[in-house]
């Protein structure tokens, strides 16, 4: 493939499927248009596996792996370490392609594409640094080691949003602890993947180490989680899908790591500023359109300062320039596709027909007639049984809802299924932190709204998932642990 490729026609004609160490556009597969978010226009075609196309890929993948579990700690880490620098180098290309298929500004794609880089690098160290242990056995004369060795070929499932970091967060610390992986990536965002496969090949990986398909996603599933060659299963994605895949892998008793969805609240106390909390929480709210698992979702506003804040939220929205994510000026793109539009309309007018209150946004923008936009939405007075307020939104909406009681609002912001991440703005320390503890979410931001990184842990609790991705235990997911206890002779 050439990664000069200048169209994402181009770069889907040229790649397709990559199984053992190979591209593949097999043209009796039926195909699926590519549909740019912000022109609605097909900017090319990707091919959805058949069942041989599915089972190629397992082979591949449990072949290569009787050779990869062998392989030195520094080799993978080598390889790792290449296809890091290859990301790098390569962003502000790939960034392009990548925008035009996602709708994210080709900054935010950028910046996706180094923190994936970061996660090859993280995985590359993690991987030298796995040691066993030697445990002080009884009776005497005998040595027990404990040791961790690969589970197998982990099956990938990968969604649209982040579709470079959730690559990355899987496929490298797969590989660094010596798994192999069958792959199916977003329909959506196909190109990146395609992307940052050429790397891995371009920086040594052997054939079959890492297989990518695309495909119906049931069909897609219910292969691979049925085979007996595949022994692990890594998501990322809703939390419907989530609990449909769970027996699946439960039914072969197959490892899972499951990050699904979130709706984290940020609790804003009263001694922190409203325009230096909108601009904090506004930047990450709006950024990729709000479709991110971990997005600031349900802001519970002291009373004191809750007009203000709603206020500044506005004002940052309403700054914020909608458009194509290939537009240098854009600061926000559209949705990925029109069912996300529908969904964030239906989000704002059950919390009106509730009794919220419009401060700005809450349709599609009048000036475009192409392209799945929604204006940057703000609500205030937003009843605590809104669908806003219960559901995953998914959507660039900020409701808000004031509180007076410090312990009361712990139990709003605890009152939904998920629990990935939340946020405290406050600066009072006791305050903050007996705040942070709690909130039963994985993981927890005083005034800092950054909690993605790949020397952090990431994953939350109840129905936001099982295990975590990234961070020093990185590699845990996909060990086994085996003790081997020996007598020695004298």
């Amino acid at each position: 493939m050439n990664n000069a490729a200048r169209t994402n026609a181009e770069l889907y004609e040229a790649c397709g499927f990559f199984i053992d160490g190979q591209w593949d556009f097999p043209g009796a597969a039926r195909r699926l248009p590519v549909i740019d978010p912000a022109t609605e226009d097909a900017i090319g075609e990707i091919p959805l596996a058949r069942p041989e196309d599915l089972d190629a890929a397992v082979r591949s993948a449990s072949s290569a792996f009787d050779t990869w579990r062998h392989s030195h700690a520094w080799e993978r880490a080598a390889i790792l370490k290449a296809t890091a620098r290859s990301l790098r180098d390569r962003a502000p290309h790939h960034a392009r392609l990548f925008s035009m298929e996602q709708g994210k500004p080709t900054v935010e794609a950028e910046r996706e594409l180094g923190m994936a880089a970061d996660h090859f690098e993280w995985a590359a160290e993690e991987a030298t640094r796995l040691v066993g242990q030697i445990v002080p056995a009884r009776p005497a004369g005998t040595v027990t080691v404990i040791e961790h060795q690969p589970v197998g070929v982990v099956a990938a499932f990968t969604p649209w949003n982040f579709p470079a970091l959730q690559i990355a967060a899987k496929v490298a610390y797969a590989l660094a602890a010596g798994c192999t992986v069958v792959l199916k990536a977003s329909e959506e965002a196909p190109g990146i993947a395609m992307l940052i496969l050429q790397a891995l090949k371009d920086s040594g990986l052997p054939a079959g180490a890492v297989n990518l398909v695309f495909g119906e996603p049931a069909e897609v599933s219910e292969r691979w989680l049925a085979s007996p060659l595949v022994s692990a299963l890594s998501f990322t994605g809703s939390t419907r899908v989530g609990r449909l895949l769970a027996p699946m892998a439960a039914a072969s008793l197959k490892r899972m790591t499951l990050e699904l969805g979130g709706h984290a609240p940020v609790i804003i106390q009263r001694d922190f500023s409203p325009k230096e909390a909108a601009a904090l929480a506004g930047a990450v709210k709006f950024r990729n359109a709000g479709q991110a698992c971990v997005s600031p979702s349900r802001f519970f506003v002291h009373e004191s300062i809750a007009d203000d804040f709603a206020g500044e939220m506005v004002a940052f929205a309403k700054g914020l320039k909608l458009g194509a994510g290939t537009d240098a000026s854009t600061t926000m793109g559209p949705l990925v596709n029109r069912s996300r539009v529908d969904a964030a309309a239906a989000l704002v007018k059950d919390a009106l027909d509730r009794g919220a209150t419009l401060q700005c946004g809450g349709s599609q923008p009048a000036d475009r007639n192409k392209g799945f936009f929604f204006e940057p939405t703000v609500l205030s007075n937003v009843p605590l049984d809104s669908r806003i307020m219960i559901e995953e939104p998914f959507a660039p909406i900020a409701p808000i809802v004031s509180f007076g009681d410090d312990d009361d609002v712990i139990g709003m912001a605890n009152g939904v299924e998920y629990g990935l991440g939340g946020y405290v703005l406050c600066n009072d320390e006791a305050l903050a932190a007996r705040t942070a503890r709690g909130l039963d979410v994985g993981m927890v931001g005083i005034n800092n709204l950054a909690l993605a990184g790949a020397d952090t842990p990431f994953g939350g609790v109840k129905s936001s998932g099982l295990g975590r991705e990234g961070g020093p235990g990185a590699l845990e997911e996909f060990l086994q642990t085996k003790m081997v206890k020996r007598t020695v002779k004298a």
